[in-house]
């Protein structure tokens, strides 16, 4: 027997792969500060904790709808009308195991082989991998440093073509941290609204923001909820990613569809993780508004640190939690110095080619780690080079 075809198609991401040389090297007797993984280093809050052991206790182990609890679905079809500006029900929500379903699903209900699909680059590494794995086309977008990471509106308006059907924006983003802002949002809707093509918009970073105003959506836009695919969770904002969590907003006719894939491929969705999910969203926000602000504390004192190291240039991030340095000034490429700092610092980061052809010359960070270890990560960077 031999692998499908496909399978060639299909990508990984590297941060997990970096772990693992980080975790060999520890094993060694080395230390290693870990920069490279993009999780919260918070604890899900206690509230939410409590509410899923309570669920255990009530019984809810079981088998639930494919769409999801009708319960959580009313709570994130309230939360998302209320931060986006617009109305939708629970009929537009489908809960999943985590958000990448909301990537997939939707790609594998709508992709045709040579379909065309836009994604920012430097971008998630699994956009790429999943247009390609669907045979379809990726087209990549260049994001624009020195416009804080965003699109660059000129190429994306030649790329938009006849075989285009669908547009990827993430919006915080990563690897970057970039925000779009509201009036580039307004002209992309403007490029997009009268075509056949829909939006995935990735908003799983839209709570962890540093000052205001808040990320705006697409979908805020009149006209484009009916083109747009949100996908959001509970993993960023609530410290919860072991509990497998997200949901995607999107047109009733497609949640039809990405039920029909839940039911062949995962049933449904944890039905005890469901209902702590609805005290995440209904109960006290109390701590992931210190979690935001801790991230944005960590952010300002790193940023400046790596500022100063010789060669490196840190944008400051307006969203999410990682620092995205240009270190086209030190002398090597960005897969030879993240290798470099892993071996000769022990401090871990991900190599920004690895988000695609336009990360080549940065290294991402993230700064969910201790503001003393990102300290001393930017100290031992400094001193190796």
């Amino acid at each position: 027997m031999k692998l499908a075809d496909r399978m060639s198609r299909i990508g990984v991401e590297s941060a997990f792969d970096v772990l693992v040389k980080a975790r060999t090297l520890e094993r060694a007797g080395r230390h290693i500060i870990h920069l490279e993984i993009g999780e919260p280093d918070f604890a899900t809050p206690r509230n939410i904790v409590e509410a899923g052991k309570r669920a255990l206790d009530e019984g809810w182990t079981h088998y639930g709808p494919a769409q999801g609890l009708p319960e959580l679905r009313e709570a994130i079809a309230a939360h998302v009308s209320r931060t986006r500006s617009i109305r939708i029900g629970p009929q537009n929500v489908s809960v999943v195991p985590g958000g990448k379903p909301i990537i997939f699903f939707p790609m594998l209900a709508l992709l045709e082989s040579g379909d065309e699909v836009l994604y920012p680059d430097p971008g998630f590494p699994i956009y790429r991998s999943m247009i390609q794995f669907l045979g379809a086309q990726p087209v990549p977008i260049p994001l624009v440093e020195e416009q804080g990471f965003s699109l660059d509106l000129d190429f994306l308006r030649k790329a938009i073509g006849t075989r285009t059907k669908m547009l990827i924006l993430n919006s915080p983003q990563n690897p970057t941290g970039g925000v779009i802002p509201e009036e580039q949002i307004r002209e992309i809707a403007e490029m997009v609204r009268d075509r056949d093509m829909i939006v995935l918009s990735d908003e799983i970073y839209s709570r962890i923001y540093y000052g205001s105003p808040a990320p705006f959506s697409i979908a805020s836009i009149p006209g484009m909820p009916e083109k747009t695919i949100i996908l959001d969770g509970f993993s960023k904002a609530y410290a919860m990613t072991g509990w497998r969590l997200g949901y995607g907003v999107m047109p009733d006719w497609l949640v039809d569809a990405v039920s029909k894939l839940m039911i062949n491929s995962n049933s449904c969705a944890a039905s005890f993780t469901q209902r702590a999910a609805i005290e995440a969203l209904n109960g006290p926000q109390t701590e992931v508004e210190n979690m935001v602000a801790e991230f944005h504390r960590r952010r300002d004192a790193f940023c400046g640190a790596l500022n100063q190291v010789p060669g490196f240039r840190c944008d400051i991030p307006g969203g999410a939690f990682y620092a995205f340095v240009n270190i086209k000034g030190a002398g090597k490429t960005s897969n030879e110095l993240a290798d470099f700092l892993l071996r000769e610092a022990g401090v871990a980061c991900l190599d920004g080619g690895s988000f695609g052809q336009y990360g080549e010359g940065y290294l991402r960070f993230s700064y969910a780690n201790s503001i003393e270890n990102l300290m001393e990560a930017a100290r031992r960077i400094k001193s190796v080079l």
